[in-house]
């Protein structure tokens, strides 16, 4: 039974390390991003509140994103581990540029300033607000500090060890 929520800043490589524990543990994926996407333009935050909580109803999932005001209260009560993606804000803003431009990207070059803008503040805004709504609503529930690309390696390559998280 494992129920994973992944944190971040913008850039961190969420929705790539959901996807492999994913691959590893046969665990369904919930990316919050692809979820919203719907409900974004109309702001309908109770339509994508119900979404949230039905995808997360099962024993096994991995979810991938903050949304830690609209989601938290629904999600970590119920999560066995919580994985914060550690990456120096240049990383960030250098993955977050270089995705727009691949193709097939949801994330489009429109929104790029608005992202920018994102990660220039998440330490000092978003990241505290994040850590608050983290400790109410799942102060029980272990977490898991991942900085930067070997750590993440080291945490996959153990869980394709069938190492315990």
């Amino acid at each position: 039974m494992q129920r994973i929520v992944i944190l971040g800043c913008a850039g961190t490589g969420k929705t790539t390390i959901a996807n492999r524990l994913g691959e590893c543990t046969r665990a369904p994926v919930v990316c919050l991003d692809a979820l919203w996407q719907p409900y974004r333009h109309a702001n309908d935050v109770a339509a994508f509140r119900d979404v949230v909580k039905q995808t997360h109803i099962g024993d096994n999932w991995i979810s991938d994103g903050n949304f830690s005001q609209a989601t938290f209260d629904l999600r970590l009560p119920r999560a066995t581990l919580v994985i914060w993606l550690e990456y120096s804000r240049p990383m960030c803003l250098w993955r977050a540029i270089t995705r727009v431009v691949r193709s097939g990207e949801p994330h489009g070059v429109g929104q790029l300033a608005e992202v920018v803008r994102f990660i220039w503040n998440f330490d000092r805004i978003n990241r505290p607000r994040i850590e608050a709504l983290r400790t109410l609503h799942g102060r029980d529930v272990p977490v898991r500090r991942l900085a930067g690309d070997r750590a993440v390696s080291a945490f996959l390559s153990s869980i394709a060890r069938n190492a315990v998280l």
